[in-house]
């Protein structure tokens, strides 16, 4: 049986790995070509993550034609349109100004998509949304992977669903999980750019956790 050990320095390495993965922005990215040994890499982690019956329910559509990302980008901007009313005052003048993504300054997107089995799958017959968390966890996987190859990755949610999927003739019953910009980066920013524009903040861990269960609510 393979009793493999990992050491403290194998540990403090994925630490840094995952404190310093960041949402990279469309103003941060170069155009230089990923390898194509780096791309595999990347995809392959992605096959790693774990997945609820070991259905594996994930496909994934490299994006590089920029008549298909022009359309994509569209579909960005005009639903950031729509995003900027709901925030307040301050906020909102704060989000317009802000950059969201990077769908035309990478030279590859990459959508990940939900693929439903047909059959019942072991674990995934009382919450069916399992299913779309197992994709969730092949996009953490890329990401980690793609910041430990010095790769950044951005992961666009300001879209229209249904246009990706006509751009890109997924099929019907496919969902889309992530659309993510993937590249080299001009830099990688010491905290996430949110935090450092006080957007938010970090939630401290204790905030978090909770023991056995939520507290009685008051009578």
């Amino acid at each position: 049986m393979n009793d493999w050990q990992f050491t403290a320095a194998d540990q403090q390495v994925l630490q840094r790995i995952m404190q310093l993965r960041r949402d990279v922005r469309g103003n941060r990215f170069c155009r230089d070509e990923i390898p194509a040994a780096e791309l595999d890499r990347i995809l392959q982690a992605a096959t790693w993550a774990p997945s609820v019956g070991f259905s594996q329910p994930w496909q994934f559509v490299l994006v590089r034609d920029r008549a298909a990302r022009e359309k994509i980008a569209a579909s960005f901007a005009e639903e950031n349109r729509k995003a900027a009313p709901l925030f307040a005052d301050k906020k909102r003048e704060q989000y317009v100004q802000l950059k969201l993504e990077g769908i035309l300054e990478t030279p590859l997107n990459i959508a990940v998509f939900y693929t439903p089995s047909p059959q019942p799958v072991l674990g995934q017959t009382s919450i069916n949304e399992v299913g779309e968390y197992s994709v969730v966890c092949a996009v953490q996987n890329m990401w980690l992977m793609a910041r430990a190859l010095n790769i950044g990755m951005g992961w666009v949610s300001i879209l229209d669903p249904s246009t990706v999927k006509a751009v890109l003739n997924a099929p019907a019953d496919h969902k889309l999980v992530a659309y993510l910009c993937v590249g080299y980066v001009t830099e990688f920013c010491e905290q996430p750019e949110l935090e450092t524009l006080q957007w938010e903040s970090r939630r401290p861990l204790p905030s978090v956790v909770l023991t056995d269960s939520y507290p009685a609510p008051e009578s």
